[in-house]
């Protein structure tokens, strides 16, 4: 039945263009935004799941940040290691020869690259500092790890101390290598977290590009469609002619 009152057909296609208007939006949304979750209002459980993991992923920067000064403190002493043996070698050579030494010129000369030798690892020890931290405990200066006066150590003394540094780089560089595995970790699991998030809010571009085409196509029918319903009422007209 035909009614000036009642356009049945152009209410149903007012319908279907305004859910293709309101799909269509949805879509060039998550085009533009690259998201197929951009908000609570979109899926609020998938949201805030997604805002969590992105939040424990950022949390891990200062986790970062942390291991990497640890690590520079720990290169640092190693750098400062390596000096330091290099110097108690010599020392060592240079206690047992002031040891076997009469006290004459050639005593005091050893004596005097003996201290020198001394002061090198005194300085090495007290330049071992990053960020106000120095590697081998608290802040500068630090002190050597044994006899109050280096320049009277024999040659024994000097070993005592070619192994205790030894064993204190040791640690050292063990710790090195655990703080540059803990970084690698965290920047996987950091890489992961994000990942997973992602995956849950992301939208695909390439579906929504197809989509959005579709629903472009689909939306100009519906006001056609629209259009020659709402003519119904002048081909009434027509039969009162």
């Amino acid at each position: 039945m035909a009614s000036i009152n009642t356009n049945y057909g152009a209410m149903v296609a007012a319908q279907s263009l305004s859910a293709t208007s309101r799909e269509l939006d949805k879509t060039q949304n998550r085009v533009t935004t690259g998201l197929k979750v951009s908000s609570a209002k979109d899926n609020g459980a998938i949201w805030a799941i997604a805002t969590t993991q992105k939040a424990n992923a950022k949390a891990l920067d200062s986790t970062i940040n942390n291991l990497q000064r640890q690590q520079s403190v720990a290169e640092v002493g190693l750098a400062a290691g390596d000096t330091i043996m290099a110097a108690l070698s010599e020392m060592k050579t240079l206690a047992a020869a002031i040891d076997a030494g009469d006290g004459g010129a050639g005593t005091t000369a050893y004596q005097s690259d003996y201290t020198a030798l001394a002061n090198e690892i005194g300085a090495a020890i007290t330049a071992a500092v990053f960020d106000g931290t120095n590697a081998f405990g608290g802040t500068p200066p630090a002190q050597p790890t044994a006899a109050p006066t280096w320049t009277t150590l024999t040659a024994a003394d000097v070993q005592t101390e070619i192994d205790a540094w030894a064993g204190r780089l040791q640690t050292i560089g063990t710790n090195a290598k655990s703080y540059e595995r803990q970084i690698a970790f965290n920047g996987k699991l950091q890489d992961s977290l994000e990942a997973g998030a992602g995956n849950l809010v992301d939208a695909d571009l390439a579906k929504e590009s197809a989509k959005l085409t579709a629903l472009q196509t689909k939306q100009q029918l519906g006001v056609q469609a629209l259009s020659i319903a709402n003519q119904s009422s002048s081909i009434l007209l027509s039969l009162f002619r």
